[in-house]
């Protein structure tokens, strides 16, 4: 008998290992399209320090959106838009301008085979503010907009002026060379984005009612990064989706009174029961896309092990789970977090609050909805007496894009030609960004900013000390001119 179990056991392990030589030697990226049968269209190649100069410029525009909109400048944003019809004539003379919302802008290069379906590209015009007390910290000033050390300086630089007027300088160069579109090209640059996008919302809405379906939407949300994750290498991260958004309020309420006389139950301590139990409930990561194509995409460039691991999810995946989610910013791509953010309980140290609320905010995983949310969050605390609503409607995770469809492949090759050999690999935005207005309004959205950046410069987005190199600058608007050339020729 025990000569039948460890026969059979060996024959068990034998299969399996089988099963894993097989997969790892058949293993490649599933879905994920070549861009071979794509003619590139020729780069232009830009008067770099030109550019440079213009960027510094648009920076010197304090395009801020704070939270609280009285503190806005609308002087800032008239002023920019009509720099930017001064600075680029030929783009203008092209298109057709509106402005939507309360400062928008929505441009039309009309196609001249109305049959094929039009590209959506966006750049937004807003930044956020500088950090007060931070001003000192910056190796130039923030608003300054100055050219030093192979960069321009200033907020915005990166997200996302520097978007905007590199897609402007392709759209100038092409325009004064008298190119002219089959395809139509509406390009969108959203005034709020950084606290909510409603502009860009407006915009959609706008297409939608006029029967837009566009082949494919881009706006910025990823990059070309020089020491991706697993090859420690370059590679070109095509964002296909983004996270989800929801803020839940979580309530406690109390009689209060006088703190000298406590009952047995404080609101405030059945709130942080409430608010550890929803914490300690995470939802579990999980293999699913855009996630682990990213992980195979990589993987398969890596070879070895990972390529081991990632061929074979059925008896690695706990393993490739506790890798990756090693660390906050792997785990993000895993599953819906969940973060408590802030707490209030009493205007008053020796008063019992008669209410105390925390609120939590959710980042939703493609597979995970506002309904999932809340019912793991009621789950979670029980019989604890405290009641639920959302801070805000919740924005559920974006759908996720084709990686096999033409946009994915037109992108993917113009971004192949600004790094060469560097692998493709889908991603999952775990922030927001305007395109997500257009899901209905597009067959695919995706989100790429053909730039080079380690992980560790993307901290300085938002941060301080923003900056982009002079090439960075030239390789975007090569990126934006064969694009716009490739898809509408």
């Amino acid at each position: 008998m025990r000569k039948k179990i460890a026969w059979a056991v060996l024959l068990g392990l034998g299969v399996a290992a089988g099963v894993v030589a097989w997969n790892t030697a058949t293993f490649s990226p599933e879905g994920l399209a070549q861009a071979n049968d794509i003619k590139l269209a020729p780069a232009i190649e830009p008067d770099v320090n030109a550019a440079a100069s213009r960027l510094g410029a648009a920076i010197r525009f304090e395009t801020v959106s704070n939270q609280d909109p009285a503190q806005n400048r609308l002087d800032q944003w008239q002023g920019f838009q009509a720099w930017l019809q001064a600075t680029y004539p030929a783009a203008h003379k092209a298109m057709q301008r509106e402005i939507v919302g309360k400062a928008t802008l929505l441009y039309t290069w009309p196609g001249s085979d109305t049959s094929l379906q039009p590209i959506i590209l966006m750049a937004h015009q807003d930044v956020v503010p500088v950090t007060p007390g931070t001003e000192g910290d910056w190796k130039h000033p923030p608003f300054a907009g100055v050219i030093a050390d192979g960069a321009v300086w200033g907020r915005g630089a990166v997200d996302d002026k520097g978007s905007l007027v590199t897609l402007f300088e392709a759209a100038e160069l092409l325009a004064a060379k008298g190119f002219k579109p089959k395809r139509t090209i509406i390009i969108v640059s959203g005034h709020d984005e950084e606290v909510g996008g409603t502009g860009a919302q407006a915009a959609a809405e706008v297409l939608k009612a006029r029967g837009v379906k566009s082949l494919f939407t881009l706006d910025e949300g990823s990059a070309i990064i020089n020491d991706a994750p697993i090859i420690n290498g370059p590679a070109i991260m095509i964002a296909v989706a983004e996270k989800g958004y929801a803020t839940l309020r979580v309530t406690a309420k109390a009689p209060g009174g006088h703190s000298s006389m406590p009952p047995e139950e404080i609101g405030t301590v059945t709130l942080a029961k409430a608010i550890t139990a929803i914490h300690a409930s995470q939802f579990p990561a999980r293999l699913d896309q855009p996630a682990f194509g990213t992980i195979e995409a990589l993987a398969a460039e890596k070879g070895g092990l990972m390529k081991v691991l990632a061929a074979n999810p059925w008896l690695f995946g706990s393993l490739i789970k506790s890798q990756m989610g090693s660390s906050p910013a792997g785990a993000a791509q895993l599953h819906t977090t969940i973060a408590p953010t802030m707490l209030q309980g009493s205007p008053k140290e020796n008063v019992l609050p008669q209410e105390a609320f925390g609120l939590v905010n959710y980042r939703l995983a493609p597979w995970d909805s506002s309904a999932d949310v809340l019912a793991r969050a009621k789950q979670a605390v029980g019989k604890l007496p405290v009641t639920f609503s959302w801070e805000r409607e919740p924005r559920e995770a974006s759908p996720v894009s084709s990686t096999t469809s033409q946009g994915w492949k037109l992108i993917r090759a113009a971004a192949e030609a600004e790094a060469p050999g560097a692998p493709v690999a889908p991603f999952l935005v775990v922030g927001g960004t305007d395109s997500r207005y257009m899901n209905d309004v597009s067959q695919d959205t995706y989100r790429f900013q053909a730039l080079r950046l380690s992980s560790k410069e993307t901290k300085m987005i938002h941060g301080t000390n923003e900056h982009i190199s002079t090439e960075n600058l030239a390789s975007m608007i090569r990126f934006f001119t064969r694009l716009i050339a490739t898809s509408a020729s």
